[in-house]
C-alpha cells in the first residue's frame, strides 16, 4: 500500500494528532475502562512534545488540503485519479479525518471542562 499524496498526509496527520492528544486521551480512556489509581496522573510524559505534535498534525492537514483542492491532479487517461469518484472519495475521507484530528486536538481543552 503506497502512502503518498493526500492519503499519506492524512495518515501522518492522524498519527500526529494522536500523539498530540495522548497525554489527555489515554488517561481518560483508562479511567473509562475502569483502570484507576494515582499512577494515572503520571501519564503526562509526552506533554512537553505536544506543541510539536500539534504543529505536525496541522501541517499534514494543510498538505493534504493543498494536494486535494489547490494543486491540480496530473492524471493520464485510464489512471485511477482520472475518475471523478476517486477524488470525491478522497475528499470525503479528508474531511472525516480532519474532524477526527480536530477532535483529538481539542481533547485537552474539552477535558478541562469535564474534569
Amino acid at each position: 500500500m503506497k502512502l503518498s499524496g493526500p492519503s499519506g498526509a492524512l495518515v501522518a496527520g492522524l498519527l500526529a494528532a494522536a500523539g498530540a492528544s495522548v497525554c489527555c486521551v489515554l488517561p481518560l480512556t483508562l479511567l473509562a475502562l475502569g483502570v484507576g489509581g494515582a499512577w494515572v496522573v503520571n501519564l503526562t510524559a509526552l506533554e512537553p512534545a505536544r506543541p510539536v505534535f500539534v504543529l505536525l498534525a496541522i501541517g499534514f492537514l494543510a498538505l493534504a488540503f493543498r494536494r486535494l483542492y489547490l494543486v491540480p491532479a496530473r492524471c493520464e487517461p485510464g489512471d485511477a485519479c482520472a475518475d471523478g469518484s476517486v477524488r470525491r472519495r478522497q475528499r470525503a475521507i479528508f474531511w472525516s479525518a480532519a474532524l477526527i484530528i480536530i477532535g483529538l486536538l481539542a481533547a485537552p481543552w474539552a477535558a478541562s471542562f469535564i474534569a
